[in-house]
């Protein structure tokens, strides 16, 4: 029979069941019926190359809407029907799962073909992949090669995927090797892979490599590259691939363009970013709900609330979590604690979920004010929630509880982090850091290394901290120089800025300027502000002028070295002196930082300055210092006269030591907190040594710990002594 009447025969039958072609017959949703017919004509004139492309066109459409119940009807008649799918219709078959996610209906159907082709084997690989079973996609390959089949495209394609999302990337590169030998290199589909399998296994200059050498570049080339660049951290060369994509005329998609305002939001980068705002509106991406939480996360981190809160209002239609935490990181970024949990109650009245991140955010606002009560509430909702076994939620709440100067909290919680990552590592390391827990530290590390735990840059600033703070030079020093000859990691300014206050804050004044005269580039701000006060503590007036002029040359507008500079002057009693330096601090108009203390108690923030404060209770706060005054003396208390470097009368030095501000935080968390409870003062500078002497004998006769959050570190004072030991 030729195909002609064949074709008039299948048609006549088709308009006796009640069809008016077979056409129609095909589009009609009684699947079974259509089936039955079809099959029993197609099986009746003999399996002809034409019927089977119909069959593979028919799986073809299946697997492009994800039709996997019709799909596996349709695999079932034809075996019913005493005909096993040939090679061409079992790739088809095993394309439909693949893309519908059976991957075990796909190795059944792969493992009982009884001939099989690259097609075969690229159908399987691009399962593996796209179903997040990477290493079994590396496995099929290596198996694919020991078969003879020659890579595809495709199958190259698929495994540099599974490369790049496993960290691959001596399997990638051999990957790379081959595409070339194949031919593949210049392909486009190939190198969009190879560059974002590249960047990110970190190797960016080979994604960049891969890049250049590609003799066409589409946008999804730019696209891989600009990512590869923000994902790596280098945000300014994503601004400028951009800009040169948009200069060679290349068509600007809503993925590059999300990507791109990433880079703005880590540079803070506003004007740029409302260049690319303008494009999107330009292009009508506006709307898209990816690029609404993008441009959210980019004004929010520059600091521009007003147009963030503008574009999620724009957006409220498709408001979610992810614009919500944007929001409130912003919020968190510019210290607005109280907006933030604001953001956050709307969010749950709205009946949207919190994620990981959005916890994240709001304990990380928490503990850079110590807000402890706050924090605790905040790490109910995480229980509640069941984020409390998420590594990055947890590390968050060790790092709160450490800043709120609750330390066995924060030992606790990260015990009961089932497998710890280096970022909860890290966490626990710098709290031990700010507590001055040198030996801590060291152990921390140790137990780190010994888990198999790779340290890095976090790692080794928190370690040389923990050292600087506990006086354990010899340590730190080690730890210093064995940081890329044993660990692979390169110090940075950050690095050799703690090695500095290790050595000053010790009096190794002379140590500490050879080592500066050594580095390979000039300390930072941190560098020489450290490096100043330790020749402030160890009365060294030749390099602290060489320090100041260096810090005022970096930071004019930051008073610190002028007051250093001019407590250095007064300690000497170089009274003309102090007295120039503090007219030229005035006439430049540079503010100084005044000094004050705060506590919060019954969730309420409480401040108290020097001399200008006010509070409903001031007059019980003063008689409570006084009264304070006359115990601590009794037990030995003498005033440091010396250490008010101003040129006045021991007895109102003596007046002004007794009213500095955190000792009016503590007598009046004294008068406020029940019996028993620890005091927690946080202070925006270093404790001076008179009060440091005070709270020691104020901890002994109230029975009471309390605990000193200055700018540099934790003092814990217990029963007459501190956990510093008197080294800070």
């Amino acid at each position: 029979m030729s195909n002609k009447d064949e074709t008039k025969c299948i048609n006549d039958q088709a308009i006796q069941m009640g069809y008016r072609s077979i056409d129609l017959f095909k589009c009609s949703h009684n699947l079974s019926s259509y089936l039955a017919f079809y099959f029993q004509n197609l099986f009746g004139f003999g399996h002809r190359l034409s019927e089977t492309k119909a069959v593979a066109q028919l799986i073809q459409t299946f697997a492009q809407n994800k039709e996997l119940k019709k799909g596996k009807q349709l695999h079932a008649r034809l075996i019913r029907g005493g005909v096993l799918p040939c090679t061409f219709l079992s790739n088809h078959l095993l394309n439909l799962y693949s893309k519908c996610g059976e991957v075990d209906s796909t190795i059944k159907l792969f493992d009982r073909m009884s001939q099989r082709n690259t097609v075969s084997w690229t159908a399987l690989i691009i399962g593996f992949a796209h179903n997040f079973r990477f290493e079994e996609a590396l496995s099929s390959f290596c198996q694919m090669s020991v078969e003879g089949e020659i890579a595809t495209q495709f199958a190259l394609s698929s495994v540099l995927q599974a490369c790049a999302s496993l960290g691959a990337i001596q399997f990638g590169t051999q990957v790379h090797c081959l595409a070339v030998k194949c031919g593949f290199g210049c392909e486009l589909f190939v190198g969009s892979n190879l560059t974002d399998m590249y960047s990110k296994c970190g190797e960016l200059p080979d994604a960049w490599k891969v890049f250049e050498e590609m003799p066409y570049k589409d946008a999804v080339l730019w696209t891989s590259m600009i990512d590869g660049f923000v994902k790596n951290g280098d945000f300014k060369k994503a601004l400028t691939a951009y800009n040169k994509m948009v200069t060679d005329d290349v068509f600007i998609d809503q993925h590059v363009l999300c990507s791109t305002l990433s880079a703005c939001s880590a540079l803070k980068a506003s004007s740029f970013g409302k260049a690319l705002h303008s494009t999107i509106v330009k292009f009508g991406f506006e709307c898209e709900t990816f690029i609404g939480n993008a441009l959210t996360n980019m004004y929010s981190k520059s600091g521009d609330m007003k147009s963030a809160s503008n574009v999620f209002q724009i957006h409220s239609g498709c408001i979610n979590i992810v614009s919500l935490t944007a929001i409130i990181d912003g919020y968190v970024e510019m210290d607005q604690i109280e907006k933030a949990l604001s953001t956050f109650v709307d969010l749950r009245g709205r009946g949207i979920k919190p994620n990981e991140f959005t916890f994240t955010s709001l304990i990380k606002a928490c503990a850079n004010q110590a807000k402890l009560e706050h924090g605790s509430q905040i790490h109910g909702q995480v229980v509640k929630f069941n984020f409390d076994r998420d590594p990055f939620v947890s590390s968050t709440l060790v790092d709160m509880y450490g800043k709120c100067g609750l330390l066995d909290h924060s030992i606790q919680l990260f015990d009961e982090i089932e497998n710890p990552n280096d970022i909860a590592w890290n966490t626990l390391l710098g709290v031990f850091a700010q507590h001055g827990l040198g030996r801590n530290v060291i152990e921390t590390f140790n137990g780190m290394i010994h888990r198999g735990l790779k340290p890095n840059e976090v790692t080794f600033i928190n370690l040389l901290k923990g050292c600087s703070h506990a006086g354990m030079i010899d340590d730190g020093l080690n730890y210093f120089y064995s940081m890329e000859k044993t660990y692979g990691v390169v110090p940075k300014e950050e690095h050799y800025s703690c090695v500095i206050d290790l050595l000053g804050r010790s009096g190794k004044l002379k140590e500490a300027e050879d080592f500066i005269n050594s580095m390979p580039f000039e300390p930072n701000a941190f560098g020489w502000c450290s490096f100043l006060g330790a020749c402030k503590i160890h009365g060294d007036m030749e390099r602290a002028k060489l320090a100041a002029d260096k810090l005022m040359k970096l930071e004019p507008e930051n008073s610190g070295a002028h007051v250093l500079l001019s407590n250095i002057y007064a300690k000497e009693k170089q009274w003309e002196d102090v007295r120039s330096l503090r007219k030229m601090i005035k006439d430049s108009n540079i503010d100084k930082l005044p000094g004050y203390s705060w506590v919060d108690i019954r969730n309420k923030t409480h401040v108290f300055g020097v001399d200008d404060w006010s509070h409903p209770q001031k007059k019980e706060i003063y008689e409570k210092l006084n009264s304070l005054l006359d115990q601590i003396k009794l037990i030995g208390y003498v005033p440091q006269t010396e250490t008010v470097l101003i040129d006045m009368d021991d007895n109102l030095k003596e007046k002004l030591l007794h009213y500095h501000s955190e000792r009016i935080a503590v007598a009046y968390s004294l008068l406020t907190c029940p019996a028993g409870m620890p005091i927690i003062v946080k202070k925006n500078l270093r404790v001076c040594r008179d009060c440091h002497s005070a709270l020691k004998y104020i901890s002994k006769v109230t029975e009471r710990n309390i605990i000193v959050r200055d700018i540099n570190r934790f003092h814990h004072f217990s029963n007459g002594s501190c956990s510093c030991g008197d080294y800070w």
